[in-house]
Order: structure tokens, then sequence, then C-alpha cells
């Protein structure tokens, strides 16, 4: 599954309008790995069920993409990765906190 060479940034933007949607491509783009909804969840300090219906929304407008499940204590553990290159999302985040308002973020590594 590799990035999409011209993603849909105007659904980006328009779904990055959440603050912890932002939060969570940011901390996305920073992993070298593949990230769970629940370890995000960790890493943000929010509950679960909250992340992971963000990470479903982001992953819907093309801002992160699933690349695998893995059998997990009888259900199934989702894993994303961020679905555009740091350069794109560092611009879609710059952009939607222009627009919403919001200070700059913490810089993406």
């Amino acid at each position: 599954m590799g990035k999409p060479e011209h993603p849909d940034m105007d659904r980006l933007l328009a779904e990055l309008r959440h603050p912890l949607r932002r939060e969570l491509l940011r901390v996305a783009i920073g992993e070298k790995e593949p990230i769970s909804p629940r370890d995000l969840a960790l890493k943000v300090k929010k509950p679960l069920s909250n992340v992971a219906y963000h990470v479903r929304v982001l992953a819907f407008c093309g801002g992160l993409e699933m690349v695998k499940k893995t059998p997990s204590r009888g259900s199934i553990q989702h894993f994303y990765r961020a679905a555009v290159t740091p350069e794109q999302g560092r611009e879609a985040l710059r952009r939607s906190e222009e627009k919403n308002g919001d200070a700059a973020g913490e810089e993406i590594s």
C-alpha cells in the first residue's frame, strides 16, 4: 500500500478541523513503524474509543492508511501509517491550524 501521489488535500483539510485529528496525524507522521489506535491513545493521553473513531475518519479521508491487522486477545488490532508524505502532512497541518486560528503545532520530524 503506497502513499497516494495526489491525496485529496481539500478533504483532508476539512477533517483536520478537529484538534485531536491534527494531533493524531502529527504523531503518525513522526512514527517510523505503523501504529495502532491503542498506542496512539497512549501517546496522546486520550480514551481509546475517541482515538479509534478519529483514526477511522483520517483513514477514510486519506490522511492515514491501514497497513496490517493482527489478532490480539480475541480481537483484531489494526495498524496505520500516514498516507501523506511528511511534507504534505506538515503543509496540511499548517493550513488547517491557520484556518482554525490555532497556534502552530509542534515540529514534525
